[in-house]
C-alpha cells in the first residue's frame, strides 16, 4: 500500500480509500488484509486480469499521441540474464537512450525468468524458448559456448590434446553446461558426452570468468563473455575444435499487452544490436 501511495504521489490513506471504494462499486472484497500480510482474492485478481489490458491499451494510445508528434518518451520495464545483462544489455539501453533522451529505463538483472505480464515487464531478454503461450516471442539467436582455460593452469596442468583428458582436469562450469556428470561437445554434426570431474559449478557468470582466469580449471562459458579475454590471452580456448551445445536467446513479450511505440522502438534498435554482440549468430 506504500508503495502504491509512493507511485501514484498520493498518501497512503488515500491508497486506501480507493481500494474501498473500488470494492463497494465491485460489490466484492479484492485484497485480503490483516496487519501482517495483503493478498489478492479470487475476486481481486479476476479484476486484475481482465483490467490490465485495458490500461495498457490506455497508455499505448496516449503514447500513440506523442508518438504522432514523434516524441518517444515514457518509461521501458526491461528484464534480463547477468550473462548478457552485465557486459552488453545495459550498453545497448544507454545507446538507446542516446537516440531517445525522453524515455526512462529500468533495466532488472537476475538470473530468472519472469511472467512478464504479471510482474509488468515490457520486454524480457531469455535464454532458452519461453513455455508461456501468452507471450510474444522474437527470436535472437543462437550463443555459442566454447571451453577456455588460463595460460597459468594449461601450464600448470598440461595441454588438452583430445575430449578423453577432461576427466583429469579440474573442471569450471555451469549446471546449463553439464548433462548429469559428463559434459556434452559436439564437433559439426558428431556428438560425445564426456565423463568430467567439476570442481566449481556455480550460476554467475562473473565467478565463473573469476575463477577461470585464476586458474582454477577448464571452463565452459559463452562467447560473448569471454571476447575480450580471447584477444588480450589471458583466456586460451581449449580443444577449439569442440563446442558446447549453444544457448538461444529469445526476446519476450506481453501478447496482451498493445505494442507501445516506445517499446516497438526499443525491438527495432535492440535486435541488431543484440544479433551484433561477438558470439551470437
Amino acid at each position: 500500500m506504500t508503495a502504491a501511495a509512493t507511485d501514484l504521489g498520493v498518501s497512503q490513506p488515500a491508497v486506501s480509500k480507493l481500494l474501498r471504494n473500488l470494492e463497494a462499486h465491485a460489490g466484492a472484497r479484492l485484497i485480503e488484509r490483516n496487519s501482517r500480510a495483503l493478498r489478492p482474492t479470487a475476486q481481486g485478481l479476476s479484476l486484475y486480469e481482465a483490467a490490465g489490458g485495458a490500461l495498457a491499451v490506455i497508455d499505448a494510445a496516449l503514447e500513440g499521441v506523442r508518438s504522432d508528434v514523434a516524441a518517444i518518451g515514457g518509461s521501458l520495464r526491461l528484464h534480463g540474464p547477468a550473462c548478457i545483462g552485465e557486459g552488453h544489455l545495459h550498453r545497448i539501453v544507454a545507446d538507446f537512450q542516446d537516440r531517445y533522451p525522453a524515455v526512462t529505463v529500468e533495466l532488472i538483472i537476475e538470473n530468472r525468468s519472469v511472467d512478464p505480464i504479471h510482474e509488468n515487464v515490457d520486454l524480457a531478454l531469455r535464454m532458452g524458448p519461453p513455455a508461456d503461450q501468452n507471450t510474444i516471442v522474437r527470436r535472437i539467436g543462437f550463443s555459442r559456448r566454447i571451453l577456455v582455460a588460463s595460460p597459468a593452469y594449461l601450464c600448470r596442468r598440461g595441454r588438452v590434446s583430445a575430449c578423453e583428458d577432461l576427466n583429469g582436469h579440474d573442471i569450471v562450469a555451469t549446471n546449463a553446461s553439464l548433462l548429469g556428470g559428463t559434459l556434452p561437445l559436439r564437433r559439426g554434426d558428431q556428438k560425445i558426452e564426456v565423463s568430467v570431474r567439476p570442481k566449481l559449478i556455480t550460476n554467475n557468470a562473473q565467478v565463473l570468468i573469476d575463477a577461470l582466469k585464476a586458474g582454477k580449471g577448464v571452463g565452459t562459458t559463452q562467447v560473448l563473455l569471454v571476447a575480450d579475454e580471447l584477444k588480450s590471452g589471458a583466456l586460451i580456448r581449449v580443444l577449439p575444435e569442440y563446442e558446447i551445445e549453444p544457448t538461444e536467446f529469445f526476446l519476450v513479450y506481453p501478447s496482451s499487452k498493445f505494442l507501445r511505440p516506445t517499446v516497438r522502438a526499443f525491438i527495432d534498435f535492440a535486435v541488431p544490436a543484440l544479433q551484433c554482440i561477438e558470439g551470437i549468430y
